[in-house]
């Protein structure tokens, strides 16, 4: 296992849940059995926060992590195409996500694609909100 990944899933600041969320979405992945819980609070299309909370492996702690800092203050529309480019990224199209997303790297490479669904499970999940 890979010492990045460790360190990044154990940074918990938005392993949290929100009372008073805007928007709400859980996903099971059917697969392995990870779930992942995503609260937001949404003003004028921003996220303003972000709480995430999930039984899940380590790659998916780390994807949801990074997901929740990379997606504060940031518009909707943004983070679902976050989401395709993610989604993407397993289907051979690599340079959004080296481009765009630099923080991403260190989960989005070659010695993680067998972890593909632990680590796209967080983006199905808010991907659910931020489609709308």
């Amino acid at each position: 296992m890979n010492l990045d990944i460790l360190k990044i899933a154990s940074d918990t600041n938005n392993n949290k849940s929100i009372k008073n969320y805007t928007h709400h979405s859980k996903l099971k992945n059917s697969m392995c059995g990870d779930e992942m819980q995503i609260d937001l609070v949404i003003k004028k299309n921003k996220i303003v926060d972000f709480g995430y909370q999930g039984k899940s492996c380590v790659y998916c702690q780390a994807s949801a992590s990074l997901l929740s800092k990379i997606s504060m203050n940031e518009n909707k529309s943004k983070i679902n195409e976050l989401c395709d480019d993610a989604k993407h990224y397993f289907e051979g199209n690599v340079e959004n996500i080296e481009k765009k997303w630099k923080s991403l790297n260190k989960i989005f490479n070659d010695k993680n694609l067998s972890r593909k669904e632990c680590i796209l499970l967080p983006f199905k999940t808010i991907k659910k909100i931020v489609s709308k």
